[in-house]
C-alpha cells in the first residue's frame, strides 16, 4: 500500500479554504472512490485525471485507489481538485520519485488532454495557501495574471500537466503571467464636472476623507447621482492586501475585475428591483452567491431610488453598516462574508419628487406620503453620517464661467486626510474615522473647550446618543481636512450641519 498527502483547495463562501488530498493505492480490484463530501464536479475529477495522466505519457494504478478529501466535514465544490488528485495519484503509485509537495498547493482543471484550465477560485485558493504558511502554489496560466499578485507566496503557472511535472522536477520555472486581456479602462467620472451644489461637494469630500455613510434627498433631476457616481474618483487606490481580497471576492462571483481597475475601490449600484438575495447575498445548494454589499467590499455601494427597494433588502444591511461582515445562514451554508461598504443613498422626497420647501407642487396624498416615508426605517437612517436635503443650483451658480474643482485636487485632500487619521489610529485596528467607535473617541482623544460644550449641547437635544456620536467621528474628519490636531467648535458645528436634524420626508 501507498499513500501520498497533496494539499489543494476549495472555496468556502467566498475565501478559500485549505484541502488535504490522500491517495491510497492499494491491492484489490481496480476501482476509484473518493470520499470527504465532494460534489458532483469534484467526483467526476477521476475520470479528468485519468485521461490526462494518460495524456501525458504516465499509467493509471490498475489497483485499487481511494481517494480522501480532508477536512471531512466540509463540503468539496468545482473542478479545481483536479490538479492535486493526478498530482496525489502520481505520487502514491511511485511515478514522482523524490518530489517534495509538503510546501506546494495545487489548484486547476484538467483537460482530457491534460491541459490545465482557471477556475474561479484560483486566487482566494491562493490567499488561503499564503495564510496557512504555504511556500508555492501551481495554478493554470490561464486567467492568473491576478494569482501573480499575491505576495510572500512563490506563484508558478503552467499550460499543462506536463509542464507541472517539469516544475516539480526543477526543469522548468514555469510561464510569465499573462497580460491582462479583461476590458475596462480607469476613466474616473471628475467632480469638475459639477455646478453648483458646494455644501454637497463638501459633504462628499468629508464622506471620502473619513468613511462616512452618505445619504442625499431631493428632486429628480438635481444631481444626486451625478454626485454618487463621483465618489469613487475621490477614494484612495486600495493597497496590495485589499485589492487582491476584492480581486478575489470578485472572481469567486464570476465577474474578475480588470487590470486597470486593480487598485480601485469597487461600485456597486444594484437596481431598485433587486431583491434581498441580490442585495445580501445567496447560498445555492452549498454554494454561496455574495450580494451587492459583498461586491462592494472596501468601496462604495449606491443605492438609487433608495425608498424603492423592497424593506427587508434594506433592513438587513442594518448589520454589515455597522460590523461590516454579513451573517448567512442557510439550509447548504453558514458563515460570514466580507462587507466593510461605504454606504450612498439617494431618494426623491415623495413618490412624485416635488416636495421640497413649501412643496406646492407636490400631488402625493397624505397617505402616499406616510407609505413612502415608512421605507426607509429611522434605525437605517440613524445609521447614515451624513444626511443632505438638496435643491436646484441657482441661476448664478449655473452661469458662472469659474472652473469647478477636479476630483484630482480633492483627491489630495482626501489622502492627506486619510494620511492624519491613520496615524493618530496606528494602534488601533482601525484606519479611518468613520470605522472608530465614538467610545474609543472619547477616551483616547476627547474634546476641549468649546468644541465639546457644542457637542454636549447636542447630546441634550438629540432623541438618541447615535447621532451625537457620528457628529463627533465627522468633527474629526473636517480636523483632518483642515490639518488641525484637534476638532475646533466651527468643525463640530459643520458636522451637524452635515448631519442633519431630518431628512426631507421625514420633516
Amino acid at each position: 500500500m501507498a499513500l501520498a498527502q497533496v494539499t489543494g483547495a476549495v472555496i468556502s463562501g467566498v475565501r478559500g479554504a485549505m484541502v488535504r488530498v490522500e491517495v491510497e493505492v492499494s491491492t484489490g480490484l481496480p476501482s476509484v472512490g473518493v470520499v470527504g463530501l465532494p460534489d458532483a464536479s469534484v467526483n467526476e475529477s477521476r475520470w479528468r485525471a485519468r485521461s490526462a495522466i494518460a495524456a501525458v505519457g504516465a499509467s493509471w494504478p490498475n489497483k485499487r485507489v481511494t481517494i480522501n478529501l480532508s477536512p471531512a466535514e466540509v463540503r468539496k465544490l468545482g473542478a479545481g481538485l483536479d490538479l492535486p488528485i493526478a498530482i496525489g495519484v502520481l505520487m502514491a503509485s511511485e511515478q514522482l520519485p523524490g518530489v517534495d509537495v509538503s510546501q506546494t498547493a495545487f489548484i486547476g482543471e484538467l483537460g482530457l488532454d491534460g491541459r490545465l484550465h482557471r477556475t474561479g477560485g484560483a486566487l482566494a485558493g491562493a490567499l488561503a495557501a499564503r495564510a496557512a504558511g504555504m511556500g508555492r502554489i501551481i495554478v493554470p496560466r490561464d486567467g492568473a495574471h491576478d494569482v501573480s499578485r499575491v505576495s510572500g507566496l512563490g506563484v508558478y503557472l503552467a499550460r499543462d500537466l506536463a509542464q507541472v511535472l517539469e516544475i516539480l522536477a526543477g526543469r522548468d520555472p514555469g510561464e510569465e503571467p499573462p497580460a491582462d486581456e479583461s476590458p475596462g479602462d480607469d476613466q474616473r467620472a471628475d467632480l469638475g464636472d459639477v455646478r453648483g451644489h458646494e455644501q454637497a461637494r463638501f459633504a462628499l469630500e468629508v464622506a471620502a476623507a473619513g468613511g462616512h455613510h452618505i445619504a442625499m434627498v431631493g428632486p429628480p433631476g438635481v444631481g444626486k447621482t451625478l454626485l454618487a457616481e463621483r465618489l469613487p474618483g475621490i477614494l484612495p487606490d486600495l493597497c496590495e492586501d485589499d485589492a487582491v481580497d476584492v480581486a478575489a471576492i470578485a472572481a469567486v462571483a464570476g465577474a474578475p475585475r480588470p487590470g486597470p481597475s486593480f487598485l480601485r475601490p469597487p461600485f456597486q449600484a444594484p437596481h431598485h428591483t433587486a431583491s434581498s438575495a441580490a442585495l445580501l447575498g445567496a447560498v445555492h445548494g452549498a454554494r454561496v452567491a455574495p450580494g451587492a454589499v459583498t461586491l462592494a467590499h472596501r468601496g462604495v455601494l449606491f443605492l438609487d431610488e433608495a425608498p424603492e427597494f423592497n424593506r427587508p433588502a434594506l433592513e438587513g444591511m442594518r448589520q454589515p453598516l455597522e460590523a461590516g461582515v454579513i451573517r448567512l445562514a442557510r439550509s447548504g451554508w453558514s458563515g460570514l462574508l466580507p462587507a466593510a461598504f461605504q454606504l450612498v443613498v439617494a431618494a426623491n422626497p415623495c413618490p412624485c419628487g416635488l416636495r421640497m420647501g413649501a412643496g406646492q407642487e407636490c400631488s402625493c396624498p397624505p397617505v402616499a406620503l406616510r407609505r413612502y416615508a415608512a421605507r426607509l426605517s429611522g434605525p437605517l437612517l440613524d445609521r447614515i453620517d451624513i444626511r443632505l436635503a438638496m435643491s436646484r443650483p441657482t441661476p448664478r451658480e449655473l452661469a458662472t464661467d469659474e472652473p469647478a474643482e477636479t476630483s484630482s485636487a480633492v483627491l489630495a485632500r482626501v489622502i492627506r486626510a486619510r494620511g492624519l487619521s491613520r496615524n493618530r489610529l496606528s494602534a488601533t485596528p482601525w484606519s479611518t474615522n468613520g470605522a472608530v467607535p465614538a467610545a474609543e473617541l472619547r477616551r483616547r482623544w476627547p474634546l476641549a473647550g468649546p468644541a465639546a460644550d457644542l457637542l454636549r449641547e447636542a447630546e441634550h437635544r438629540a432623541a438618541n446618543l447615535r447621532g451625537p456620536d457620528r457628529v463627533l467621528r465627522m468633527s474629526w474628519t473636517i480636523a483632518d481636512l483642515a490639518g488641525r490636531a484637534q476638532p475646533s467648535r466651527d468643525d463640530v458645528a459643520r458636522a451637524l450641519t452635515l448631519r442633519g436634524a431630518a431628512l426631507a420626508w421625514a420633516s
